[in-house]
């Protein structure tokens, strides 16, 4: 996944905004205009590295003469004590720059580790880890990289992606088979169809109308498996609902094609990275 540097620079320059305003009362009264500095960003935890380039860009458009030497790279693991770069630049602009650039290092590291602990916990089964659309508003971006970088894969982007029929969408609709038919009368040979489901019997239905992926809603382990054998590989089959580091393998183990989990982005811990001035 690429990011777009316009989202990028806009996403940065409303965090800057955000947290300077007009004036650094600290800094700007402290620190001298020409005075220069070093830091570093330093791992603090174990985990994965992401949005370093992003957390970079931060100082670079505040700081014409900022300079970096990056150690490590987006996807590489880290270990504590690990330093990530070195940054030289206006003391003031640095200090300015740190929270905004930690803020966005640190949740997208966060986002890249954890999406990277549910990937190995299931390697070597047939499943592999997703996102969903449980993102922070505005951030939806930079929280899918992070996803791709800690080894997992984009579920739909946005509404557009994909027809995706939920609970309330087949209840609105009367049925599973009276939605699918109504998409299928509009929309175009591209989109594919997603159904939610929450039971076996709606998993025969999904099945009947020629779904292209089903959701195993909040099923155990056994329905999940009992959906598998039903399927014979027609369908993809995505396991969504409560999946946990305790869950997560027997999950994988029943044979299902996706595991979405909604954690990885709506409420992750952020990786604790430090900036430090030498």
């Amino acid at each position: 996944m690429i990011l777009n540097k316009f989202y990028v620079e806009e996403l940065i320059k409303t965090a800057l905004l955000e947290d300077i305003n007009y004036i650094d009362t600290s800094a700007d009264l402290v620190i001298s205009e020409d005075q220069m500095s070093e830091a570093t960003f330093l791992a603090k935890a174990d985990g994965v590295l992401c949005g370093l380039d992003i957390a970079l860009k931060v100082f670079q458009m505040l700081d014409d003469d900022f300079t970096a030497q990056c150690f490590k790279k987006d996807g590489d693991k880290l270990k504590k004590g690990d330093v990530i770069a070195t940054l030289k630049g206006h003391t003031r602009l640095l200090l300015k720059g740190e929270r905004t650039a930690l803020n966005l290092l640190q949740h997208m590291s966060g986002v890249a580790t954890a999406t990277n602990h549910a990937v190995e916990l299931i390697k070597g089964t047939n499943a592999t880890v997703a996102d969903t659309r449980k993102t922070l508003p505005g951030l939806r971006p930079i929280q899918k990289y992070a996803v791709t970088v800690g080894g997992g894969k984009n579920h739909r982007y946005n509404l557009s992606d994909a027809a995706m029929l939920k609970d309330n969408h087949i209840d609105a609709a009367g049925s599973i088979t009276k939605a699918v038919e109504l998409l299928r009368e509009k929309i175009g040979h591209m989109v594919k169809i997603e159904v939610e489901t929450r039971n076996l019997k709606e998993v025969e239905e999904a099945l009947s109308a020629n779904a292209d992926v089903i959701m195993l809603d909040n099923m155990d382990v056994q329905t999940m498996a009992k959906a598998v054998e039903m399927n014979k590989g027609k369908a993809l089959l995505e396991a969504s609902g409560n999946i946990t580091d305790e869950t997560i393998i027997e999950v994988a183990k029943t044979g299902v094609d996706i595991i979405s989990i909604g954690a990885l982005t709506h409420s992750v811990k952020a990786f604790d990275i430090s900036m430090k001035i030498k």
